[in-house]
């Protein structure tokens, strides 16, 4: 790409940086700091608020304001499960917000299929790339997951940090972030590699990476929303549970493709 170009991925991170860190932080000696580094600080304190302020608002929600409706039988996290969530949260999050920092420095230095407006290839070509993408990200992040479990080491030393959480009344909201930096990396890595294959607009690949907190958050309060094909907390509550099921992510499509969908609807059952 012509530097002429890449200067526009250049000029929107500088305007992100303004929006976050000239509005949160006192004066203007972020300034001072190299670009890379102004990035990194804006991601980590976006990604920060963001975890903190999604996961207490749909905790005050569920737990508060709706208590009776979701947990009428009490079988809510205590207290302290939710706070070790958001302190390993908070560890690995100088870590997590270094993988949007990097995606950034690739696309800005050109060596992605990054481009700039949507008005450069037109509405149908966009969502028909982001489609594209969200495929293979779908796909990615299901195989990350499933071999996180599969390759012992992996999940010994790794994924077993989020699944100390497999219980109704230990998983929450909070839960969503809590890894183990690298696992952390390693399942929102396909949206990295996407960017080597597919076109894509560079304001929805930032969007969606932050998107994942909102989305963990989701799919860790054990509330059934029952919208097909959605792999919502049903499903990933049973993951939690048996180990061997659901490790999708948006959908249950990759699931039922290789065979490990299992249905909240199974339990219902045997339940009953």
């Amino acid at each position: 790409m012509e530097k002429a170009y890449l200067s526009k991925f250049v000029a929107e991170t500088h305007w992100y940086n303004d929006i976050v860190l000239g509005t949160l932080l006192p004066g203007d000696s972020w300034r001072g700091l190299p670009h890379v580094a102004q990035g990194w600080l804006r991601n980590y304190i976006a990604g920060c608020l963001l975890y903190l302020i999604s996961g207490g608002l749909w905790s005050i929600y569920i737990y508060y304001l709706k208590r009776h409706v979701y947990f009428p039988d009490g079988s809510m996290p205590t207290q302290e499960s939710v706070l070790k969530q958001i302190w390993v949260t908070m560890k690995a999050m100088p870590l997590y917000t270094a993988l949007p920092t990097f995606s950034e420095y690739l696309i800005e230095h050109g060596w992605t299929k990054c481009f700039s407006g949507i008005d450069e290839i037109g509405w149908p070509m966009y969502i028909f790339y982001l489609t594209i993408y969200l495929v293979f990200v779908e796909f990615g992040i299901y195989w990350m997951h499933r071999e996180l479990h599969d390759i012992k080491p992996l999940y010994k030393y790794l994924h077993a940090t989020h699944h100390i959480y497999n219980k109704q009344n230990t998983l929450s909201p909070f839960a969503g972030l809590a890894f183990h930096p690298i696992d952390g990396i390693l399942q929102a890595i396909p949206h990295v590699f996407a960017l080597f294959l597919v076109p894509t607009h560079f304001f929805t690949h930032v969007l969606l990476l932050f998107c994942e907190a909102v989305w963990t958050a989701n799919i860790h309060d054990c509330i059934h929303g029952k919208v097909w094909p959605v792999m919502g907390a049903g499903y990933h509550t049973i993951h939690h549970t048996t180990y061997r099921h659901n490790y999708g992510h948006y959908t249950i499509f990759m699931d039922r493709l290789f065979g490990t969908l299992y249905e909240p609807e199974l339990d219902e059952k045997k339940a009953s």
